[in-house]
């Protein structure tokens, strides 16, 4: 079985019990992954908090939550750390979390579709850290909720492939 294949039930888990997210990475881009998954992910009620450097020393807030320049500069609980980074830059955040998880209660390191550290995974998880590399939070909600479907994934209405035509 591959270390990137999780059971649904411990990503629906995961995605029950985890209310409040760091995302580090956010962006204040309108068409960036991270802006369009912060907002769905508001929206379903879990509260999102952004971490991204430049908009903190800037003091800009995105999508109306303030953001912080690292996930130590949050205040209060964090269930999960949510990362929108590149697979290399993955181990000091993974670190930061794990320092921190006994004073913010982090339970949950979760890395987006393409971000897959192992060095840094296995650090997480020595740690008593639960580790999903290599999904989207907002994929697998949509998932689980049937949401899908709604946008055309798997329902055949979409595709990528072009239309042959007929001479």
């Amino acid at each position: 079985m591959s270390r990137l294949v999780y059971p649904d039930s411990l990503v629906l888990n995961v995605l029950k019990t985890c209310r409040t997210i760091a995302m580090v990475g956010a962006s204040t881009s309108w068409n960036r992954p991270s802006y369009f998954a912060m907002k769905y992910l508001q929206a379903k009620g879990y509260r999102v908090i952004p971490v991204n450097p430049q908009s903190a020393k800037a003091g800009e807030s995105i999508l109306g939550e303030k953001a912080y320049a690292s996930v130590t500069e949050i205040p209060g609980s964090i269930d999960l750390v949510d990362i929108f980074r590149r697979s290399d830059a993955v181990g000091p955040i993974v670190d930061e979390a794990i320092q921190l998880a006994p004073e913010k209660h982090i339970r949950v390191i979760w890395m987006q579709l393409g971000v897959i550290n192992e060095d840094a995974a296995l650090r997480a998880e020595k740690a008593g850290l639960t580790v999903i590399m290599d999904r989207c939070i907002k994929i697998e909600f949509g998932r689980f909720s049937g949401e899908l479907s709604w946008g055309g994934i798997d329902s055949g209405v979409i595709t990528s492939r072009r239309r042959r035509l007929i001479a």
